[in-house]
């Protein structure tokens, strides 16, 4: 089995289409066509079903994508870990991520990411975090900056970087405008904004309803902070959101009401890494950036990448409460595209 029928294989399961397939690995149609075909001889399966317009994988298809795409990864962490004994960083790095993460700033890190590595070529690919880490995990990207609410797929380890509670926010006429706290159990009669189901903050409120028995309605499902905000600014419905999307200057306008036990229901920012050894020196590199990462055990020099790493918030990993002082401030966002510091000090949660 060629890297070359492999690397053909995936550039046609990724577009669904020869053409645009060959177009992009810049090849022949027919000669693509004839590695495929080689491949699915060689395996003695048909990988592809063809139409006229698009092709879907089969079965056998589905299954081969997932080790092509770790064996591709694999062969160019070999390549970049080569280059990178010889003192050279090049290559490709391919990075995820969820909207409006906090605890890094994603254009500003990987700004200054490029201009320190100009060998390298950035890939960037947004996305609901339960897909990011399956790309993770599958191969086909380095790291991925995500907000998992459900478990961690095999082959995927987690460097947590920041953590913040989820938090109701409403139309300024709303009822519970004025509340001091909501309770979950509460709100089941109302209407919901939320985001897509792999998105880590859908996630993690589904979670916390079903914990309370409280089945909700969510009439309104977007893809996107800014569209959700925009919808509970025109009171469509209210939304269970991490605290920083509620101190959006986009938000200005709306009410946060705390929620009752929210530190039982953290939304966690974590750059999501394969396992150790299939770790690349770009994405080593690209985590070493991170001030929140620098020096943690098991940390981008190597390690577990586990949950029972120290954490920079005060909390415990196990159970979201306090396990120390945390009246310092905290910092969210990266570096600065032209090089310095890109910190703003946030207070810590009480």
């Amino acid at each position: 089995m060629e890297l070359r029928h492999l690397e053909y294989f995936v550039a046609v399961a990724e577009e669904r289409h020869f053409t645009r397939a060959a177009q992009r690995l810049m090849v022949s149609q027919s000669g693509l066509s004839a590695s495929v075909r080689a491949l699915e001889r060689e395996l003695g399966a048909r990988l592809f079903v063809r139409s006229t317009r698009r092709v879907e994988l089969t079965g056998a298809g589905r299954a081969l994508l997932v080790e092509a795409s770790r064996a591709l990864a694999s062969v160019r962490a070999a390549k970049e870990a080569v280059a990178a004994v010889q003192g050279l960083l090049r290559g490709t790095l391919s990075v995820g991520t969820e909207q409006c993460v906090t605890g890094v700033h994603v254009p500003g890190l990987l700004a200054r990411f490029r201009a320190d590595h100009p060998e390298v070529e950035v890939r960037l690919r947004q996305a609901g975090s339960a897909s990011l880490v399956e790309d993770v995990a599958a191969g086909r990207l380095d790291l991925a900056f995500v907000a998992l609410s459900g478990a961690v797929p095999e082959g995927v380890r987690l460097v947590p970087l920041a953590s913040e509670p989820m938090v109701l926010l409403c139309h300024p006429d709303h009822p519970l405008a004025d509340a001091a706290e909501a309770d979950w159990a509460e709100l089941g009669d109302e209407v919901f904004v939320d985001f897509h189901e792999d998105w880590g903050a859908r996630g993690l409120t589904d979670r916390a309803f079903a914990a309370v028995r409280t089945e909700r309605r969510v009439a309104l499902e977007v893809n996107d902070v800014h569209s959700l905000i925009e919808l509970v600014g025109h009171g469509l419905g209210i939304a269970v959101v991490p605290r920083p999307i509620a101190r959006k200057e986009q938000a200005a306008a709306l009410c946060t009401v705390p929620l009752a036990g929210a530190e039982d229901h953290l939304w966690e920012v974590s750059a999501a890494l394969p396992d150790e050894q299939r770790t690349g020196p770009a994405a080593r590199e690209l985590l070493a950036y991170l001030p929140e990462t620098a020096g943690l055990e098991g940390g981008p020099e190597g390690g577990s990448g586990t949950d029972d790493r120290p954490r920079t918030d005060g909390r415990s990993r196990t159970d979201g409460r306090s396990a120390g002082p945390a009246d310092g401030p905290r910092t969210e966002g990266g570096p600065h595209p032209d090089g310095r510091p890109f910190v703003t000090a946030v207070p810590a949660s009480p």
